[in-house]
Parts: structure tokens; C-alpha cells; sequence
């Protein structure tokens, strides 16, 4: 493995990585991410210092942004995997129906009473965009929001759903990450 050479003052990439790595797992505890999908966080900002460690001014600074932010965008991403799931789930309930009539019927009819405890706005924009399938761009320009803010709303929104859904037990459980996703 190829590691930079250390300078007159500055410590070699191991030496840092010592004198931080205490620090690093208390950063990485705090934002609650399993072990193994921590490694892997840590892993890829590590790999970035040590490609830029000769151009980095302070690598500590910049080894922990870079811890913070990659934790923030596995959340992201992880929230992001539950919503579709709960999207897909929504658009298999609602698509050409595969299951007995009366089935069908009977899990409409729950979801369109749960859908009809959500705010308003979650109603119009899930009957919308679920019941009726019309695009992202078509419900914003009918309920007169931007383009760019629509798919958070319609995350939002599904968010909703989905606490409605384990609430009234029609799901268990929201679905976890695969392993090495992330």
C-alpha cells in the first residue's frame, strides 16, 4: 500500500491515523451506523486523505468533515431505500391486480384509509402520483409546487404512509439495507 512520506514535522499517515483513531470511532458511534457499514464509511474517507494527503493543510479537519458528511449521506441513502420500498409497495397494491378481487379490494380500501388520515397535501400528492400514476412534473404543476421540490414532498409524504402503515400493522417492519450497501 502506498503511503505518503512523512515531512520534517508533519507525522506519517500511520502516526495520524493512531493519534485520530479513538476519536474517529466515538464520531462514528454517534451517528449510529451498524459496524460493518461503518468500515466501510471510514474506509472510503480514508482512501481520499491518503489520494490528497499531500495536498491536505490540516487532515484532521479534513478526515472528519469527511467522516460527517459520508454519515450523513449513508442515512440519506438508507432513508432513501426505505421509501422505495414503501413506494414499490404502494405501486404493487395499486397496479393491475394479480391477487383475488376481494383481496385487492379489501387492501384499497386500508390504504386509502390510511392515506386519508394523512395532511392534506399528502393525500392529493399520493392519490396523485400513486393512484392516478401521473409523473413527478405533472402533480407539482397541478398543485402548484416546484419541479425540484416535489420528490422531497412525495418523500415526506411516503415517510407518512409508512409510519401509518406500522401503526396499523399492515407491515411489520420497514425493510433493512442488503449487506455492503451503503
Amino acid at each position: 500500500m502506498l503511503t505518503p512520506e512523512p515531512t520534517e514535522n508533519a507525522p506519517s499517515f500511520e502516526e495520524f491515523l493512531k493519534a485520530v483513531e479513538p476519536r474517529l470511532k466515538r464520531l462514528l458511534s454517534l451517528y449510529h451506523i451498524p459496524s460493518d457499514d461503518a468500515e466501510d464509511v471510514l474506509q472510503q474517507a480514508l482512501l481520499a486523505l491518503l489520494y490528497q494527503w499531500e495536498r491536505v493543510r490540516d487532515p484532521e479537519s479534513w478526515l472528519f468533515g469527511t467522516v460527517r458528511r459520508h454519515c450523513l449521506m449513508y442515512w440519506r441513502t438508507h432513508k432513501r431505500r426505505i421509501y422505495s420500498a414503501v413506494d414499490s409497495a404502494l405501486l404493487e397494491l395499486l397496479s393491475t391486480p394479480l391477487a383475488p378481487s376481494q383481496e385487492r379490494t379489501d387492501l384499497l380500501f386500508d390504504l386509502e384509509s390510511l392515506i386519508g388520515r394523512l395532511p392534506q397535501r399528502c393525500q392529493m400528492v399520493l392519490r396523485l402520483r400513486f393512484r392516478l400514476g401521473y409523473e413527478p412534473t405533472e402533480v407539482a404543476q397541478m398543485l402548484g409546487y416546484r419541479e425540484s421540490s416535489i420528490g422531497k414532498i412525495t418523500t415526506r409524504c411516503i415517510a407518512a404512509l409508512s409510519r401509518e402503515l406500522l401503526a396499523s400493522g399492515l407491515i411489520e417492519s420497514l425493510p433493512e439495507p442488503g449487506p455492503g450497501s451503503g
